[in-house]
């Protein structure tokens, strides 16, 4: 959602970093290209003015002006400009829970926001922190909207209000705080009803359903592709409903995210969640630092390690650990690593949270690195024999020509798999001489979870981009030839925004 502001945003701090010296000229003019930046994100203009004011006068002291490396500050007082415009460094809002179940969570917003699919996201990340969930559909109007709520719920292993034809939304509203009472549920989830338009009905019957069922949390979701649209749309539900957050949906789409850096400063109201794709876990808790760090540039390595502790299969990855620590490491081993990465996201998704790898999106493609690639990988290895994935020393070129064959791929394409292959037995061949302490490691703590907190931790270190080496690593495990032209052995860093990413991107050693 923010690539567009994030290329704009690099291309001027890059002109900065070359320079020893900053003149109040030269900090005028890097902020004016930073308020176009901003305005063509869609971001609105009452919102920029104020960044902009507040940022000139801290970039205009003398403290930057004279300090060792000025472009650094200025980098440093954007960051914190986008920190206090999406809402603070107070680190993610948390929903509020009652103390006297159940927890009352309404969900409102427009027709096609998202706002069914994101009840249902909600009741499966609450239903993960062993909170007993039901979901209430009160759209009586949409066709098959109940249905639909119905059937999201059984995807996200919670529980929803049985349907009684012909009640209104204010009956249901109430059978379902009776039921939740009766049956013990920790959250109720109401989902309202929406309309393509603003109208009056729609916003009287929300009204209502508020005053009946008195909600911990009345969250607004709003579609971010919508733009300034979004922002009008909160102003006015902040009128007539007591909203306590706002979801913003489909951050995952090519909007310019202005909508995002804009409705937490027009609406005073904190952002608690972004939908980050459609399946039924594409539900991320919104921290404006690490948004604002990925903004940058900078990515966001603790929610890569979030993400491998959620999603990585902890049982394999041990297996695996123990057999690497051997210096075993064979074409099965190396398909289920590919699985992994695809149930992580891709490469490609991987990849977004990694700082620096916003600004080499052309040299990412040279070296292809993609998710296509990836599959073609597993193709390969799934044409194979049981013997010859153990064994690949047997494969002899008629063994090649059949595979190749099988996966609808040249036999160049199995050769350089090979080859990656025997490069990587090599390598963790070469790790478990220390008799395999650093797979153990890893693996305990991925096991163990809490990744994100030792990373947090760690502390001291600066999130660098990643080096020439570690991309063309990537690009070697991607099927590509792992060659980026142009870039140097070191890539600048972006500094000042704390957190720390180790060399190989292991995020459990301090850099």
């Amino acid at each position: 959602m923010f690539d567009a502001l994030t290329d704009r945003l690099s291309s001027v701090f890059d002109r900065l970093s070359g320079r020893g010296v900053l003149s109040e000229k030269d900090i005028d003019e890097a902020l004016r290209e930073v308020r176009v930046a901003l305005l063509e994100a869609d971001v609105a203009l009452p919102v920029v003015r104020e960044f902009i004011a507040k940022a000139k006068e801290k970039a205009a002291g003398q403290d930057v002006i004279r300090s060792i490396r000025p472009a650094d500050q200025v980098v440093k007082i954007t960051y914190d400009g986008l920190v206090e415009m999406l809402g603070g460094e107070g680190g993610a809002e948390g929903l509020n829970i009652s103390l006297n179940p159940p927890t009352v969570i309404l969900m409102a917003g427009l027709q096609g926001s998202g706002k069914t699919t994101t009840a249902a996201k909600l009741g499966l990340k609450l239903g993960k922190d062993r909170k007993k969930v039901l979901l209430a559909s009160l759209d009586t109007r949409r066709p098959a909207a109940m249905e639909q709520l119905a059937t999201l719920a059984v995807a996200a292993g919670v529980d929803s209000l049985p349907i009684v034809a012909g009640q209104s939304a204010p009956d249901i509203a109430r059978r379902a705080m009776s039921a939740a009472k009766l049956q013990g549920y920790d959250i109720l989830i109401l989902d309202t009803a929406g309309r393509t338009t603003l109208d009056e009905a729609m916003m009287s019957e929300a009204a209502e359903i508020a005053r009946i069922a008195n909600p911990s949390e009345t969250l607004l979701v709003a579609d971010s592709l919508t733009g300034q649209d979004a922002v009008r749309t909160a102003k006015a539900f902040h009128e007539r409903l007591p909203l306590t957050g706002l979801v913003l949906t489909r951050a995952d789409g090519d909007g310019r995210g202005g909508a995002a850096l804009s409705m937490r400063a027009v609406t005073g109201l904190p952002i608690k969640f972004l939908g980050v794709s459609e399946k039924i876990d594409g539900l991320d808790v919104f921290d404006a630092a690490r948004v604002a760090g990925r903004i940058l540039g900078q990515g966001d390595v603790i929610a890569l390690v979030e993400k491998a502790s959620a999603d990585l299969d902890v049982a394999k990855a041990e297996a695996m650990a123990k057999k690497l620590a051997k210096g075993q490491f064979d074409l099965d081993m190396m398909a289920d690593q590919f699985a992994q990465m695809k149930k992580m996201g891709g490469m490609e998704g991987l990849m977004g949270f990694l700082p620096g790898v916003q600004k080499m999106k052309k040299q990412i493609a040279e070296a292809n690195i993609s998710d296509k690639a990836l599959d073609r990988q597993a193709a390969i290895i799934s044409s194979m024999t049981k013997l010859e994935r153990k064994k690949p020393d047997i494969l002899a070129a008629s063994r090649k020509r059949r595979i190749a064959k099988g996966a609808g791929v040249d036999v160049s394409e199995v050769n350089r798999l090979l080859k990656q292959h025997r490069q990587m037995a090599d390598a963790f061949k070469a790790m478990s001489k220390d008799g395999g302490k650093g797979f153990a490691r890893m693996a305990g703590m991925m096991g163990g979870g809490g990744g994100a907190d030792r990373l947090k931790s760690l502390g001291g270190g600066k999130l660098a981009m990643p080096d020439q080496n570690q991309l063309e690593e990537l690009g070697k495990m991607a099927g590509g030839g792992g060659k980026l032209p142009g870039l140097g052995d070191g890539l600048p860093k972006l500094p000042g925004l704390g957190g720390g990413l180790p060399p190989g991107f292991n995020p459990f050693k301090k850099s």
